[in-house]
């Protein structure tokens, strides 16, 4: 069985795109495609928070999501919040491609990230290697560029 899911981003300024997520099985990989526009080039922080909670703009969506009360890291750390994703590379046209694979998402169970929010970051996530207290929660990855609530898709 396939499960897939989707989230709308969009956000106060112009960057706004779609993020679909496919898992097989209860216990498989979540690949996560789709593109953002309207971001600067670069590397940019990509995280799923932990509410599904946009009432207040991507605020409201509170922090990482993190049902295993780790530290954040990177996306290949074995220690590290469930949404954290790392970083997406927009090109010079101000898109990022997304073509992620990630073994602890998960679309299914009580860990479940559906009804949860996918945020896209205005900086470069440090992995939690940036040698301060803020690096340890959210990678350093400043403002809050644009979130959309994870649902269920066709």
């Amino acid at each position: 069985m396939v499960v897939k899911a989707v989230c709308v981003l969009k956000g106060a300024g112009e960057t706004s795109g779609t993020v679909y997520f496919e898992q097989e099985g209860d216990s498989g990989p979540v690949k996560l495609t789709g593109e953002i526009s309207g971001l600067t080039p670069g590397e940019h922080g990509f995280h799923v928070h932990a509410f599904g909670d946009n009432t207040n703009g991507c605020t409201s969506a509170g922090p990482h999501f993190n049902p295993h009360n780790k530290t954040h890291a990177g996306p290949n750390d074995a220690d590290r919040h469930v949404g954290d994703l790392g970083n997406v590379t927009a090109d010079g046209s101000n898109v990022a491609k997304i073509e992620i694979t990630d073994k602890m998402l998960s679309l299914n169970g009580p860990y479940s990230i559906i009804g949860r929010t996918m945020v896209i970051h205005e900086k470069q996530d440090d992995l939690g290697r940036g040698g301060n207290e803020e690096s340890k929660k959210t990678g350093n990855a400043g403002a809050r560029l644009a979130c959309g609530v994870i649902g269920i898709a066709q």
